[in-house]
């Protein structure tokens, strides 16, 4: 199956998700939750990480996770990464129990494709003090691909994780997490990079870039926003439609997308220090406000 038919597949299978100018989303992909080791490259930015989704939660946003969010290559079982961020899984269950968690799985995490792995795993966890299981995503469903349709243009903007543009990554990504496991995680220790990654590779990265490029431009210049590569990108009205939310593991930041008042921004949440010495955590505009509109195909 080709790249082509991949993405295809996702569009049409893909989650409905109605919204107005009245509505808010944040788009974070490619978090790699670890186990808080040496390999876990979301240990360093997880202060940055929650304090913006908390801020988020506080201003009615809706949380969409592109893919990535946990990294299950290089640990076995989600339970060793939920004990690590136990925090942050409590705060993403008040989306949950609020109606705004929206989950894609990614290579990283595509056991998620499957609904009798997330009811096992994600439904519960156990609570040591209280010695008793209590609820965390109780009900949850990831998808390939979500599309936010506007309810007054009709306007749909494809969500997903991009890394149906990656052959390696997504045919035989039981292979890579084979390879991860047994000698990149070892190896990343001693600051060497896994090579499959799109991530680490630029001529592989701007390989898949085309591809879903090319694949925007067969279907009427669909507005589509993804992550997998870690690479922001911000087109600009007329040109096309391809958008890219970056990553939570960048050195020392975070990045996403924001969608609010019928309007796209790419953004990133760092540490800033004040001129008293003091550090805050701060968001930053990259790119934007724009117009979603300004983006639809004539």
């Amino acid at each position: 199956m080709s790249s082509n038919s991949r993405l295809t597949r996702a569009y049409k299978n893909a989650k409905v998700l109605p919204f107005d100018n009245n509505s808010k989303f944040i788009l974070f992909s490619d978090c790699h939750r670890g186990d808080n080791s040496f390999a876990d490259d979301f240990a360093n930015n997880r202060n940055i990480y929650f304090h913006a989704i908390n801020q988020y939660y506080k201003q009615g946003f809706h949380y969409c996770e592109l893919g990535d969010g946990d990294e299950l290559w290089e640990n076995v079982h989600f339970e060793s990464i939920f004990e690590a961020h136990k925090h942050v899984f409590k705060l993403l269950r008040q989306f949950h129990l609020s109606n705004r968690l929206h989950m894609i799985w990614g290579n990283h995490d595509m056991v998620y494709k499957d609904p009798n792995y997330v009811k096992k795993n994600l439904s519960n966890y156990f609570e040591p003090i209280e010695e008793k299981d209590k609820e965390l995503f109780e009900g949850i469903t990831y998808y390939e691909g979500l599309i936010l349709k506007h309810k007054d243009t009709g306007q749909e903007v494809f969500l997903t994780h991009g890394h149906q543009a990656d052959w390696w990554n997504y045919t035989f990504w039981r292979w890579g997490r084979f390879l991860v496991r047994v000698l990149w995680k070892p190896l990343q220790v001693w600051g060497i990079a896994d090579p499959t990654s799109p991530a680490k590779n630029y001529k592989e990265l701007i390989k898949i870039e085309k591809r879903i490029k090319k694949w925007i431009l067969g279907n009427n210049m669909l507005l589509t926003i993804v992550g997998h590569t870690h690479r922001p990108r911000f087109p600009e009205p007329g040109d096309i439609p391809f958008f890219n939310d970056g990553s939570c593991v960048h050195p020392r930041s975070i990045t996403g997308i924001e969608i609010e008042n019928g309007q796209i921004s790419l953004i990133k949440w760092q540490i800033a220090t004040k001129d008293d010495g003091t550090l805050q955590i701060v968001r930053i505009l990259l790119e934007g406000p724009q117009k979603l509109i300004d983006y639809k195909a004539n």
